[in-house]
């Protein structure tokens, strides 16, 4: 189950769960539209690419499989990246599609 982090990673831009602006890696680091663009959609975490996060409905809709069920986390990870660091790990991945790194 998706965690719907509260806030970009990097800027703590909120983020709530019907938030069209949250992307998330296949580790669900979560950064804003924003940020992944500084980041050159290389997460900073991981190397790997960035993805639209998906939203969960806010209303069963079907078996129970809803927001309220199932809610978004609270704890927030704000961890801003060192941009000037992440230029040179990124310089070599930016480059590369995700599914070819």
């Amino acid at each position: 189950m998706l965690q719907l982090r509260p806030v970009c990673e990097h800027c703590a831009t909120s983020l709530p769960p019907a938030s069209t602006e949250a992307m998330i890696c296949s580790f669900e680091c979560t950064f804003c539209r924003s940020c992944v663009s500084l980041l050159e959609n290389v997460c900073p975490n991981c190397g790997g690419g960035f993805v639209p996060r998906p939203v969960r409905p806010r209303h069963n809709l079907k078996q129970g499989n809803f927001l309220e069920r199932y809610p978004a986390v609270t704890e927030v990870r704000h961890r801003p990246v060192d941009i000037e660091a992440h230029v040179a790990f990124a310089r070599g991945l930016k480059d590369v599609p995700p599914q070819d790194r």
